[in-house]
């Protein structure tokens, strides 16, 4: 199964859109997973894509029950789907880790601190997608891939500006990083020496 982790989106929908077309051009993208803030959001884009999306209450959609949260069935095992506000992932992964462990899951999907971040522990994958259009971690946005299989799960965070960059496709997935412009800072300081 090829899923399509994202979350904080927050009203914005462009770049989803893009990152699926793009990922669906080798084979299909089977399920959307959106780890809340904005639920509106992962509707827009079911009903945009024709793809399943799988999605829960963040907090910005008034989701403070204990039962937020919801389960993606794989053939490797049931992933739980959260937010994260209630289990407090901005303090550390511990809670999510035995949330996904009480409900017999291999992994879990998580939000709410807009930074990407892949962890296993003992077995158990932990994934934030962050955010492709409000990140905080210093990144021109981010989403995750994970790909199962009977007895495999892989799994990946991608930078919206690597994966999708002309360089990218041109030659041929190379990697290599585009170059970096800068802007009215960067005249200040080059120019500085006129002030």
């Amino acid at each position: 199964m090829k899923i399509l982790v994202v979350g904080d989106t927050h009203g914005d929908c462009y770049r989803v859109i893009e990152v699926y077309k793009k990922l669906s051009l080798e084979s299909p993208v089977d399920i959307i997973v959106h780890c809340g803030d904005c639920t509106s959001d992962a509707k827009e884009l079911q009903a945009r894509l024709g793809v399943h999306v799988a999605w829960v209450r963040g907090n910005c959609d008034g989701g403070f029950s204990d039962t937020d949260w919801s389960l993606l069935e794989t053939e490797a095992g049931n992933f739980l789907i959260t937010h994260g506000h209630m289990e407090r992932v901005d303090s550390g992964m511990q809670n999510i880790y035995y949330k996904a462990l009480e409900n017999d899951c291999v992994g879990a999907f998580f939000g709410h601190t807009h930074r990407a971040s892949y962890t296993e522990m003992d077995d158990l994958v932990l994934m934030n997608p962050g955010s492709l259009t409000r990140p905080r971690d210093g990144s021109g946005g981010t989403f995750g891939l994970v790909v199962t299989g009977p007895d495999s799960i892989w799994g990946k965070i991608y930078r919206y500006e690597d994966f999708m960059s002309p360089e990218n496709i041109s030659s041929g997935g190379s990697g290599k990083k585009p170059k970096v412009r800068g802007g009215h800072l960067r005249d200040l300081l080059n120019y500085s020496d006129r002030f």
